[in-house]
């Protein structure tokens, strides 16, 4: 009887040590995968800053006395590229400061082209013309970005919350992590007057 009993419990911690390490792994999966979408979206985010620059020197040739424009553009975009978000340590603050952060490029990126609508010569410009596919585009690209990594993050909390995983979750410090989430006012049509 004794052996039954040892065998009986050696069986019940081999499966514990299995579900364990399976519900760990299966969290790690999820966790890479979503920090994996996490740098797509700064990784599309930093093509749309990299081509503000071009875009606006393009503009410029044409529109000379918009200097306030290309200013806020330069500001913006200089503001949107110094914060980075890290995996590792992201809390819902720091994704909210970063988004505002991509919101002001975004709002100085709308008002150039308000400007450039005001050009005829420019928009007929092959280079502008390509740098506006190319840009929008990559607001396409941002937007499939910020999608995916809201799906991977999703199937990534939703693990770590339910039970039993949450308490290997809670073992290990599997957090949850924010989503991104539409800026404050996202609602209301940006003000265009310039």
């Amino acid at each position: 009887m004794k052996k039954k009993t040892g065998w009986i419990i050696l069986a019940v911690v081999v499966l514990l040590v299995i579900w364990v390490f399976s519900g760990y792994n299966g969290m790690v999966d999820k966790q890479e995968q979503a920090t994996t979408e996490l740098a797509n979206v700064q990784a599309q985010y930093q093509r749309r800053a990299d081509m503000m620059p071009q875009l606006a020197k393009i503009v410029k040739a044409y529109a000379k006395h918009e200097k306030e424009t290309f200013e806020e553009v330069t500001k913006a975009r200089a503001s949107a590229s110094q914060i980075k978000l890290d995996a590792s340590n992201l809390s819902e603050a720091k994704l909210k400061e970063y988004m505002a952060a991509q919101g002001e490029l975004s709002a100085a990126f709308s008002k150039l082209m308000v400007v450039a609508e005001r050009y005829p010569e420019l928009k007929a410009s092959e280079n502008f013309k390509a740098l506006q596919v190319q840009e929008e585009g990559t607001e396409n690209r941002i937007s499939e970005a910020r999608r995916k990594y809201n799906d991977a993050v999703q199937a990534y909390n939703q693990t770590v919350r339910k039970m039993p995983n949450a308490l290997i979750a809670g073992i290990f410090h599997f957090n949850v992590m924010p989503k991104f989430e539409a800026a404050a006012g996202a609602e209301k049509a940006p003000d265009m007057d310039i």
